[in-house]
């Protein structure tokens, strides 16, 4: 079944209907008092309400022909600007377009719907000049004149007469007694016409113009949601393979020296790994959550370090419920070993901060070592988190790595203050 565009239907029988009935309104309530003295006939009442109701009834087929020639035109040419994907025209060839359709249209309108009521004998506008005609006619009359007058040129009472006549029904007589009726008045429907058929095209343009801007902007958003998504995935998949085979490898050397601890050690890699696969779901887990994965990696990485590994916590417990990336906090304790206290001979200390400042939430893990720019600020580690705290929270968070002391290398991170609920 077709499709049938009930919005743009409504649209176009609304409005030219409002134009069709202000038309109506105007000539037979506004103007009836001008029009009932074009067919008066003093001589015949009767004549002349017959002439007003004829006159009614030709108006309003004619304004009825004229309503559906509008509509049948400005939808034709509605479809031959879909032909021709005027949307994806560029602005100065979409005006030379606009100008020759609302020009072309208001033509077809004027001729198509005159040829039309010529067809069915309702022209309005013959009407309207016989009408005018016999009125002034009439006033001829009353003024006892006849044709054979006006061929006296300088008899200043024709010549009054006249103008009298031009300016109440717009016609006059030439030298030869000839009826005149200028060919101004149609002209200036011509213009009106073409100016109607524009004001139509243009409000048609700038509705699918701003509909199409609304829809370009829905699908930036949709488009800039789905890169954020898969950008997500993208870390979060490089994420889980650096963390299991860094797991894997303090489990190997715990195998052969202490078997029990290892099978402990796989059991708190299998905590870890539930966690991870948990955590995939969510863009943000509680910190309190969150430090559970971190405890869980360090009690793997003491089996590596013994007593060159020691850790200090300083969690504010209203930071618990604090929203943060999943696995970030993990992440950067595991780069803090890996790039600082790994390298020093007598091992180190990370500590790991927690609080609310002034009106955001901060981290700091800081951690034994020394910052190598070219390795620790370009690591995936930490280059994964300042992007996803970018992506997650724009400029609302900011992430930063600086050598605290000549021994110590502090990371911070700033977030919004968002709390589990």
């Amino acid at each position: 079944m077709k499709y049938i565009n009930w919005r743009y239907w409504t649209f176009q029988i609304v409005g030219w209907g409002l134009w069709f009935a202000f038309g109506v309104y105007s000539n037979l309530v506004v103007y009836k008092e001008f029009f009932d003295r074009l067919f008066t006939n003093p001589t015949n009442e009767k004549q002349t309400l017959l002439q007003i109701q004829n006159a009614q009834y030709k108006f309003l087929v004619a304004s009825a022909i004229t309503f559906i020639c509008a509509i049948a035109i400005t939808h034709i040419f509605r479809l031959c600007l879909k032909k021709i994907k005027w949307l994806d025209l560029p602005i100065n060839k979409l005006f030379s377009v606009f100008i020759i359709v609302a020009f072309t249209s208001g033509i077809a309108l004027h001729f198509g719907s005159d040829f039309f009521e010529q067809k069915f004998n309702v022209s309005l506008d013959e009407y309207r000049n016989h009408i005018r005609i016999q009125g002034a006619e009439n006033k001829e009359k009353e003024a006892g004149i006849t044709i054979n007058n006006y061929k006296d040129t300088t008899n200043k009472q024709i010549v009054a007469i006249n103008n009298e006549i031009k300016k109440t029904t717009g016609l006059y007589r030439n030298d030869k007694g000839k009826w005149v009726i200028p060919n101004r008045s149609q002209l200036t429907t011509i213009l009106f016409t073409i100016l109607l058929t524009a004001l139509w095209f243009l409000i048609y343009i700038v509705w699918h113009y701003v509909g199409r801007s609304r829809t370009d902007q829905m699908a930036q958003i949709r488009l800039e949601t789905t890169v954020k998504e898969l950008e997500l995935k993208t870390i979060k998949a490089h994420i889980n393979p650096h963390f299991i085979f860094n797991s894997l490898n303090s489990i190997r050397a715990l195998v052969d020296e202490n078997p029990e601890r290892a099978r402990g050690a796989i059991t708190e890699l299998s905590n870890l790994l539930r966690s991870s696969m948990q955590a995939e779901k969510n863009e943000t887990v509680t910190l309190e959550k969150e430090l559970k994965i971190v405890e869980d990696y360090l009690a793997l990485e003491k089996i590596r370090f013994e007593d060159r590994l020691q850790v200090s916590l300083h969690i504010d417990e209203d930071t618990l419920d604090q929203l943060v990336p999943p696995m970030m906090v993990q992440i950067l304790v595991e780069n803090a070993i890996k790039h600082g206290i790994s390298k020093q001979i007598n091992g180190g200390t990370i500590a790991i901060y927690s609080d609310f400042v002034m009106d955001h939430y901060q981290l700091k893990i800081i951690n034994t070592g020394t910052l190598i720019p070219s390795v620790d600020s370009d690591g995936f580690g930490l280059k994964s988190t300042e992007d996803r705290l970018k992506l997650l929270f724009g400029k609302n968070a900011n992430f930063t790595i600086l050598q605290a002391t000549p021994n110590t290398v502090q990371v911070t991170v700033n977030l919004p203050i968002k709390i589990n609920i």
